[in-house]
């Protein structure tokens, strides 16, 4: 299993930086190279799903991709502790009919010494939206590391 550094425990800069890595894996959109970021055993509960595993969870990325449809995410720290982080996030994808879609939520971290996420727990709420209230385009650019996602 490769380490994924930083490791915990974090301080507020490895922090940062693990939640950049993961919105920057995530909008490759590659569920094989996000699932390595996963201990062989993770536990994820995303939504109302359960997943053990990187195999389920890289099947579960594959079928999510395949139905949001131009996906793009922005992830922001809320806090963390030792090997645990809170997350909120936005992303906007749309459906094979075209509708575009907006999703809030809320991930709960926990990490191994080696900085595998073993755990993950995801609230999500979506709303509908026209296509032209998006505000993600794709990954984010250089110049906006760091800044806050809008609130609504």
């Amino acid at each position: 299993m490769a380490a994924r550094p930083p490791f915990p425990p974090f301080d507020e800069e490895t922090a940062l930086q693990k939640v950049q890595a993961a919105e920057d894996a995530w909008n490759t959109r590659d569920p094989e190279q996000v699932a390595l970021a996963y201990t062989e055993d993770s536990v994820w509960r995303n939504r109302d799903r359960y997943l053990t595993g990187r195999a389920e969870i890289t099947a579960f990325l594959r079928e999510k991709w395949s139905r949001e449809l131009d996906y793009a995410l922005r992830k922001e720290l809320w806090g963390f502790r030792g090997n645990r982080m809170a997350v909120r996030f936005q992303y906007e994808h749309h459906d094979a009919s075209g509708q575009w879609w907006r999703s809030y939520g809320n991930e709960l971290w926990e990490f191994t010494e080696d900085g595998l996420m073993r755990r993950r727990e995801a609230s999500i709420n979506d709303v509908q939206i026209d296509g032209t209230e998006r505000r993600i385009f794709g990954p984010r650019p250089e110049h906006e590391r760091g800044l806050l996602l809008p609130v609504w």
